[in-house]
């Protein structure tokens, strides 16, 4: 090779150009397809912001009196079915981690059922949880929570049995070699290990469950979704903005509280 000759740097080599062109172009053919089978009309879109701005001013001036008259009590309960719902759902997760965690249970098959359970509580949409209870118990509070506490299992689980899998063995070896029974060797040898991650995990579902209870009401699960729903049905949007503003007010207040209280916990 001549020493007048030029190498140039490349960043990437050839087969990883390729390979980016590919997913640039399958993204790009993916979207392309998607906006097809949506059917975006550009007329609805040109009229947005006027749509957007007459919602604006019919929600203005907001009823604040009809906060008292019909949005405490539903806001009331859509609390307790996020608090009930997610006790539920650690009820049900901890013997179902337990199970899914594989150095605890070293059984192939039931490794596999508890994460057959855990992945169907999460493969299935609040909402269609929702509409699922809702034609069991019919309408109202029993079937929000109940749902919650379904759709909450694979989240808590999953994560608890990680959590579990993770705990040094280190103390578990010992209290085994000291013949201490299994009940004492999970509350002194896992538990210390994993109770800030399993504190942690329910604070955070209970802040995702205060927000998806204010949804399934919209389905007939309970809580303020159904307040919601009957002011939207009914054109009431001064109305809708109080209701859309205590909803809101309650999340950032829920975010706040669990934050303070992982602080001290973990």
């Amino acid at each position: 090779m001549s020493s007048k000759q030029k190498h140039t740097w490349e960043r990437f080599t050839f087969s990883e150009r390729m390979a980016r062109f590919t997913v640039f172009l399958g993204f790009a053919v993916a979207l392309a397809v998607s906006l097809r089978t949506v059917e975006v009309i550009p007329e609805f879109l040109y009229d947005a912001p006027t749509q957007v701005a007459d919602l604006l001013t019919r929600m203005w001036p907001m009823d604040l009196g009809y906060y008292r008259e019909g949005i405490h009590e539903a806001m009331v309960e859509t609390l307790h079915i996020a608090s009930l719902g997610t006790l539920l759902a650690v009820v049900m997760a901890i013997p179902v981690g337990i199970m899914g965690a594989n150095n605890i249970i070293q059984i192939p098959l039931l490794n596999w059922l508890a994460k057959l359970i855990l992945v169907s509580s999460r493969s299935v949409n609040s909402l269609v949880w929702a509409l699922l209870f809702v034609a069991i118990f019919g309408p109202g509070a029993l079937a929000g929570t109940v749902c919650i506490g379904f759709r909450s299992v694979g989240f808590v689980g999953k994560l608890f049995a990680e959590a579990l899998e993770e705990a040094d063995p280190g103390p578990i070896e010992a209290l085994t070699a000291a013949g201490a029974p299994w009940p004492s060797i999970f509350l002194k040898g896992y538990w210390p290990q994993v109770a800030p991650a399993f504190w942690g995990i329910f604070l955070f579902r209970w802040d995702i469950n205060v927000r998806e209870s204010a949804v399934i009401g919209l389905v007939g699960a309970g809580g303020i979704g159904m307040v919601l729903d009957t002011a939207l049905n009914l054109f009431y949007w001064d109305r809708v903005s109080v209701i859309l503003l205590s909803i809101f007010t309650v999340v950032i207040l829920a975010e706040l509280l669990v934050t303070n209280i992982r602080k001290r916990i973990i």
